[in-house]
């Protein structure tokens, strides 16, 4: 109707649905997870495993190598939980320990991260519309 229909009722109307339908999804927020493959001497196992476990990695295999002095983990981890594993993995192997990883798939943050997140965003939000 020319009467009650107007470009800003249509924009309103539109924003809200889509509010509403965000809400009622459940939306999520995503993070790539990438595949890691560590290679160590056995000797250093057991800190590198922690290491994997203290960034949330999903430990899938190990295998160790035909004349047991190496070994090879493969895993899947956050790629933000990855900054600054090199430096440590070099801490605990002496230098002797190498890690490549690779892309694999994207999964949702953990439910606290999520709530964290927005939370930060809404702030920031608030704070340039104060500016």
């Amino acid at each position: 109707h020319a009467v009650d229909s107007s470009d800003m009722a249509f924009r309103i109307c539109m924003a809200n649905a889509i509010r509403d339908a965000i809400k009622k999804a459940g939306a999520a927020i995503l993070e790539p997870v990438m595949t890691v493959e560590v290679t160590v001497p056995a000797e250093f196992q057991g800190g590198v495993v922690a290491g994997l476990n203290k960034r949330m990695g999903m430990i899938h295999s190990s295998e160790i190598s035909d004349d047991g002095s190496g070994l090879t983990i493969v895993c899947e981890v956050p790629l933000n939980n990855m900054f600054g594993y090199s430096t440590e993995l070099r801490s605990q192997t002496q230098g002797k320990g190498e890690f490549s990883m690779e892309y694999f798939k994207h999964s949702p943050v953990p439910r606290n991260i999520q709530d964290e997140l927005v939370e930060k965003y809404k702030l920031d939000r608030e704070a340039g519309e104060a500016a």
